[in-house]
């Protein structure tokens, strides 16, 4: 059966604060941990009320140190926010602390907006236009320490020194980053859950044209989608009702707490929202353990990812625990020997 990994954007709800959002994050850690995922991975997002963590970073190294098998990374850091020399010293560190279990997932995206960016960045450089193949090429030289002779960053050191940076990955929605993480040799993530791009022909265009590199020697690709389930095909969809409405609010610019499941069965919608509901669908996955993998079997089998990467939204951290506890099952996972 493919592997089963984790996206977790540390969701705020409106019954559940931010501090409690973190902490629930760890807490799902360690559940899938022993359940016999492969990954877990954090996002990097700012100045939204619906998101706690706008560094995945930190949240790594919570995470990794309170788990045992599982791999742990950034699902992404947004590289346009962040010199390389950051990135690089504080993947090494987390490299070092916790040896083969880190992974670095980077955007090219903001991950939020406009204001917010500047205020990241407005003490960096202040280039104009996409730097990101720029900024992705210095970090790559922190590592391997190919800058050219005279370069003033031949006497700067990214430590620690003895430890290298852990796999990077490349993250996307488009065939943009497809292309270009099979032109350099690194791995591919692809965000389903919220593209308008076509998941088969970026999943497609990356294995065929992937290119071995001392980063990786053959293509290993990443379908990350939106899932949730329960025990029934009728709890799943009140569970997702919550997701409906906020992501309704999303297209509207709300990024708001995640809506209870009362107040979203309440809530009075029009036609018109109803539809961009249905819509929507499309990037979710929705019903119990057997009604999911039958939605899913027509992407698995004509993406052919390497790996299922769930990110799982819903108002109740048990239902949410629960969602994964299911498709564990479904999909034959091992749970590890603490469980």
């Amino acid at each position: 059966m493919i592997p089963l990994s984790v996206l977790d954007l540390s969701v705020v709800t409106t019954g559940t604060r931010p501090a409690v959002a973190l902490r629930n994050s760890i807490d799902l850690a360690r559940h899938v941990d022993e359940l016999g995922f492969s990954r877990y991975w954090l996002a990097e997002h700012h100045n939204l009320a619906s998101v706690a963590s706008p560094a995945p970073d930190l949240m790594i190294g919570q995470i990794a140190a309170v788990t045992k098998h599982i791999r742990v990374g950034s699902g992404g850091v947004m590289l346009p926010n962040h010199a390389p020399l950051v990135v690089a010293e504080r993947f090494k560190m987390l490299e070092a602390l916790f040896p083969g279990r880190i992974d670095l997932g980077l955007g090219r995206a903001p991950g939020t907006d406009g204001a917010t960016a500047y205020a990241l960045r407005s003490r960096l450089d202040r280039r104009e236009g996409d730097d990101f193949l720029e900024r992705l090429h210095e970090l790559i030289l922190w590592q391997t320490r190919e800058f050219p002779a005279g370069h003033p960053y031949n006497n700067v050191v990214a430590m620690p020194d003895d430890s290298p940076l852990p796999p990077i990955w490349l993250l996307g929605s488009s065939d943009y980053s497809s292309e270009l993480a099979a032109q350099v040799g690194m791995g591919f993530a692809f965000a389903h859950h919220f593209a308008s791009h076509d998941a088969v022909d970026a999943m497609v265009n990356y294995r065929t044209h992937f290119k071995p590199s001392g980063w990786r020697a053959g293509p290993h690709a990443i379908l990350a989608v939106a899932i949730i389930t329960a025990d029934t095909d009728a709890e799943a969809e009140e569970l997702a009702s919550s997701f409906d409405l906020n992501r309704l609010r999303r297209d509207r610019g709300q990024y708001l707490p995640l809506p209870s499941v009362e107040e979203a069965t309440a809530y009075p919608y029009t036609d018109a929202e109803r539809a961009s509901i249905a819509r929507n669908r499309s990037r979710l996955f929705v019903g119990s353990p057997a009604t999911v993998q039958q939605k899913l079997q027509p992407l698995l089998a004509a993406s052919q990812p390497d790996e299922l990467m769930v990110i799982t939204a819903v108002y109740d951290h048990e239902a949410r625990k629960r969602s994964y506890t299911l498709l564990a099952e479904a999909f034959g996972l091992r749970r590890s020997a603490a469980a």
